[in-house]
């Protein structure tokens, strides 16, 4: 398959045999090398982009693989295995975002430091501070669909919905992106607009849903802000180019 940079994608090629899912569920060391071996890289890819910079990626897809290892023996069907390891990650991201963002620890600062991201890359990965946690959880699985890395079935296996349910998270899930690129464009104005520095005159700093509406709700309302919706490149567009992978040795 190949992606909108005209780069070979490996991470679709990756589907395990019955035989080496049998043998991986009844204990066989090579095949549960082999088998892990192959879910590697997509679990990299997943948890790189779901966490998007955290200094714990490497850690995260430690422990997911070692929780894969654990549990071969709930799943040995190989047209259901993506499916399942795509749901083993993304638990394991709950479980870390949910940490991460009590303790207030830094993240897409350093995703965006280390990629050097300018323009609206830079105003897209700063807008992911501003998504509700349900809607950065599968912004990183559409992001990989995106990329032509996952299927819609296998996203709609991990997240256990139906097709129709999932086709309605994600256009939701778009739609608080769209906003909270606009939220950080108008609040990174210079000179600022006086309106909205009164509206955000009780704002502590940090991004939450309750200031994402009341920004949103001022750009719609100020002339001089409503500039900040316009020009908006797609996101596929920008999603896909922006590389939150851990390496893996």
């Amino acid at each position: 398959m190949i992606d909108v940079h005209g780069e070979v994608t490996t991470l679709m090629a990756f589907q395990p045999d019955t035989g080496t899912l049998i043998a991986a569920r009844a204990g066989d060391p090579t095949a549960v090398d082999r088998l892990v071996a192959g879910c590697l890289p997509l679990v990299s890819t997943i948890v790189g982009r779901a966490l998007a910079g955290l200094a714990d990626v490497d850690g995260i897809v430690h422990d997911t693989m070692l929780r894969v290892r654990r549990n071969l023996g709930d799943r040995c069907e190989p047209a259901a295995f993506r499916s399942w390891l795509v749901a083993i990650t993304m638990q394991q991201v709950r479980e870390r975002h949910r940490i991460h963002f009590s303790s207030g620890e830094p993240g897409i600062e350093l995703a965006i430091t280390r990629q050097r991201l300018t323009g609206q890359r830079r105003e897209a990965a700063e807008a992911l501070r501003w998504l509700d946690e349900d809607s950065r959880e599968l912004l990183s699985l559409w992001w990989l669909e995106a990329a032509g890395e996952l299927t819609r079935d296998e996203i709609v296996g991990a997240i256990e919905v139906t097709r129709q349910h999932a086709a309605v998270r994600i256009q939701r899930m778009k739609s608080q992106l769209e906003t909270a690129r606009v939220v950080v464009r108008a609040l990174a104005a210079t000179p600022p607009c006086p309106d909205l520095m009164l509206v955000t005159a009780g704002w502590d700093g940090r991004p939450g849903p309750l200031w994402r509406k009341r920004v949103a709700r001022h750009t719609r309302d100020c002339r001089r802000c409503s500039s900040a919706r316009s020009g908006l490149v797609a996101p596929e567009r920008l999603l896909v180019a922006m590389a939150f992978v851990p390496s893996v040795n």
